[in-house]
């Protein structure tokens, strides 16, 4: 009874210590990158299940906003600061109702469920002049033989994830190397 206890309260500890360490990482990068959803609940797929949640919906918004604010920020020159807004994020797979109530909340990976993303962007500098705007639709009809995004099956993101860093490269420029 003591060693659950004790194994509980371990846990519970490094939960709290996780989710303090996530809610102080990242609050430079927010200044820097903005990452807004215009009418997500609109969106071709950007749902955790066939009868998709607003909880999932949200937490696959955040995963988004962390993966721009951490990465985008590391491209950017120092003073510049970028705007982007999903207008639409079709997710690769999607939900086969026909494979019966147990798979309701299962990705079926196919090739013709191709990931698409759609936004627009701007990048302001220190002054909040626009250097740099327009828009992306993206779209990956490759994107399963992507190897490094495929080796990295533990995140549902990794495809969409994949496009934005091939955006970023192009758009922002390559990840300066550390000193």
């Amino acid at each position: 009874m003591k060693t659950r206890l004790s194994l509980l309260l371990g846990a519970a500890l490094t939960f709290a210590t996780l989710v303090h360490a996530a809610d102080t990482k990242g609050t430079g990068d927010a200044a820097r990158v903005e990452v807004l959803f215009d009418h997500p609940e609109n969106f071709t797929d950007l749902k955790d299940s066939y009868m998709a949640t607003d909880k999932g919906r949200e937490a696959y918004m955040d995963s988004f906003r962390e993966y721009l604010q951490r990465n985008a920020t590391r491209r950017l020159p120092e003073g510049q600061k970028l705007s982007i807004t999903f207008t639409d994020i079709d997710m690769a797979g999607d939900f086969e109702p026909w494979r019966g109530p147990s798979a309701s909340d299962v990705r079926i990976i196919k090739d013709i469920y191709i990931p698409r993303l759609k936004f627009t962007y701007r990048i302001t500098d220190a002054q909040d002049a626009v250097v740099k705007e327009g828009k992306a639709d993206l779209s990956d009809l490759n994107f399963q033989m992507n190897l490094s995004a495929t080796f990295n099956s533990s995140d549902p993101l990794r495809y969409e994830k994949h496009m934005l860093d091939d955006w970023m490269r192009n758009e922002l420029g390559p990840t300066p190397k550390k000193k």
